[in-house]
């Protein structure tokens, strides 16, 4: 896996960077909440998909966010349960099993993650898009839960309005393709790759359910 070492640095130094280069690295205004890196607080939203509230990224904001989606402790967790699932399933099976295996599907699940969140932030600098996800202001778990999904498909830009998330979706895709490079036989194909799309897409999903809904559960508990 050295050429995907060399691959990741490369990938990396585009969204940093391209965000150094820009003077506006001023203190935002107004700091990101969420337990990730895509959770706009409270913010709620109005016609025409404008939040009432919405303000667009700093480049700085833009860079922290990166920073921590790709190498925070969240993304270490998700590696390490990946990495555990895949290890559970013998996939992919050249790799065998035991610790050395372990810690080669953990430092793939890695490498995959890093490779999307560096394409999803390089391509939402590029095009002006913002991909946090904004809650719900719908009550009722099925309106809320509709949100959620829909909201995958959502990115705004700089003023706010709604459009297709196109880094989003490019990340996701081109992160599937590029893990095919160094992975064995057994897990190269395209429609390996096509799995690979549609677990993370899913994964975005769960993500986004966790936004939605754990403030709400943290407060019934905090209330009792």
């Amino acid at each position: 896996m050295g050429n995907l070492a060399l691959m990741t640095v490369g990938l990396l130094l585009w969204p940093c960077v391209a965000a150094g280069q820009s003077n506006n690295l001023e203190t935002p205004t107004a700091e990101v909440s969420g337990p990730d890196d895509g959770t706009i607080g409270e913010i709620s939203t109005t016609g025409a998909g404008i939040p009432a509230e919405f303000t667009p990224l700093t480049n700085g904001e833009r860079l922290r966010i990166y920073l921590r989606s790709a190498f925070g402790p969240g993304a270490i967790v998700k590696a390490a349960a990946a990495g555990g699932i895949a290890q559970a399933n013998g996939k992919p099976k050249e790799w065998g099993g035991g610790a050395d295996a372990l810690g080669d599907r953990i430092g793939n699940a890695y490498a995959m993650h890093v490779i999307r969140k560096t394409l999803e932030h390089g391509g939402a600098f590029a095009l002006h898009e913002d991909n946090r996800y904004i809650r719900s202001t719908e009550t009722g778990f099925w309106p809320r839960s509709k949100h959620v999904i829909g909201s995958i498909f959502v990115a705004r830009n700089d003023a706010g309005r709604e459009h297709f998330a196109y880094s989003r979706f490019g990340s996701a895709v081109g992160s599937s393709f590029i893990s095919r490079i160094w992975m064995p036989p057994s897990s190269n194909s395209t429609g390996d790759a096509a799995v690979t799309f549609g677990i993370t897409m899913a994964t975005d999903i769960g993500g986004n359910f966790l936004r939605e809904f754990m403030p709400s559960i943290g407060k019934r508990f905090r209330k009792h």
